[in-house]
């Protein structure tokens, strides 16, 4: 179990560092191994036997077997090597990010181009603790 860190608790964020690096290391070999014509069409023709090379936890291979991309983050996944298994389904980073937020394509989309999201509670709940606001 990796130690409490203060940008734990970022809403809405998981922060790719050493532990999750390391909890996440077979999902992620996993991931970029779709970088490659052979492997992706391995994975297209069986993905619980081509899954079964990565010994990942039965969380992980469960949230890549439903592509639940949120859920591969917060189990050590990496944003660029998940969306390499994105890209194999045929989503762009761009939808990638709209699936991952619940707002769709289009809505991502036009957020982004009107200056992105608020910062307006999506900082740091320590941050706010400090100032003794909640």
């Amino acid at each position: 179990m990796s130690v409490k860190k203060d940008y734990d608790d970022i809403p809405g964020t998981f922060i790719f560092d050493a532990d999750r690096s390391r909890e996440g290391y077979q999902l992620n070999q996993f991931c970029i191994s779709m970088r490659w014509q052979k492997n992706r069409d391995e994975f297209n023709a069986d993905e619980e036997a081509y899954l079964d090379r990565y010994p990942m936890t039965q969380e992980q291979r469960h949230a890549v077997l439903n592509r639940d991309w949120n859920g591969m983050l917060a189990l050590g996944g990496n944003i660029y090597y998940t969306s390499k298994l994105a890209a194999n389904d045929g989503i762009n980073f761009q939808q990638l990010a709209g699936i991952m937020t619940g707002m769709g394509n289009e809505a991502y989309r036009e957020m982004m181009l009107n200056g992105g999201r608020s910062p307006e509670g999506n900082r740091y709940q320590y941050e706010w603790d400090q100032h003794g606001e909640e």
